[in-house]
């Protein structure tokens, strides 16, 4: 499955996602959602597929809304467009496998907001970000609003979106927004090897420990300590964690099929 403003490869349990606009430092287009959005309902039904990488082509990750179309749509058309948007970002974080966006370069407004979406963030130690919205006298679309005051508070995400200055990637990796740093050309290397190394873990137990703490942010303890107590009375009926006992007791590395 392939369009022009997304490529899709699938190697192995990795399923890899370049958003391919390079000419555009890779702003979203409405096929670049069509396209993400058609590729995690693969990744949903596909048992095969375990870990979803997110990368951009040439020299960044996302600009995030495209300036050249800016000023030329209406209400309609705003509206219909951020809902395809809001969307896409709901369906990855309803997926219940691990999704991993490697950043370089410059990740901008709703790019920056993409990677916010996913589960893991690694990044160039070179790259940049920006919640460039008040340049163009916009508020923040695909979720930064509710992704970025959860992981370092109000105020501070208050502060980036009224600057909406440049934000190096150290930063960010300080304030635990981003996992882990690599050399540029060193990124798409780890960002394989991290989701090679994920897709040998127990696929169903990563799912609904996703899903678990997803539903922290808007559910009380009581309510999560019971779908905690739930969930584990279905996970210790999976062959995963039979395998995961015999391979402790046994004192060597469990060998996890995803069921």
């Amino acid at each position: 499955m392939e369009n022009n403003d997304l490529l899709v490869e699938k190697y192995g349990p990795v399923l890899a996602l370049t958003l391919n606009r390079p000419e555009s430092l890779n702003a979203f287009s409405p096929d670049m959602i069509l396209g993400l959005m058609e590729a995690l309902v693969e990744a949903k039904i596909d048992s095969d597929i375990q870990v979803i990488v997110l990368s951009g082509a040439g020299r960044a990750f996302s600009a995030g809304g495209d300036v050249k179309t800016m000023g030329k749509a209406d209400g309609n058309q705003v509206y219909e467009h951020i809902g395809k948007l809001n969307e896409l970002i709901l369906m990855m974080k309803n997926l219940e496998k691990p999704i991993i966006a490697a950043v370089h370069g410059f990740s901008a407004g709703a790019g920056f907001n993409l990677a916010l979406a996913c589960d893991i963030i690694l990044a160039a130690e070179d790259s940049k970000f920006a919640l460039s919205f008040s340049k163009v006298g916009l508020v923040s679309d695909g979720g930064g609003s509710y992704f970025l005051p959860r992981l370092i508070g109000p105020h501070l995400a208050k502060q980036f979106f009224f600057s909406a200055e440049p934000i190096p990637a150290q930063r960010l990796y300080q304030l635990g927004v981003i996992n882990s740093l690599f050399p540029a050309e060193r990124l798409q290397e780890e960002a394989t090897k991290r989701a090679l190394s994920l897709a040998q873990g127990p696929a169903m137990a990563f799912g609904k420990q996703k899903k678990l703490i997803e539903h922290s942010f808007t559910s009380t303890l009581e309510e999560i300590l019971e779908e905690e107590r739930l969930t584990q009375v279905l996970m210790v009926q999976t062959e995963d964690h039979k395998e995961g006992v015999a391979a402790f007791k046994e004192k060597r590395k469990p060998a996890f099929k995803g069921r």
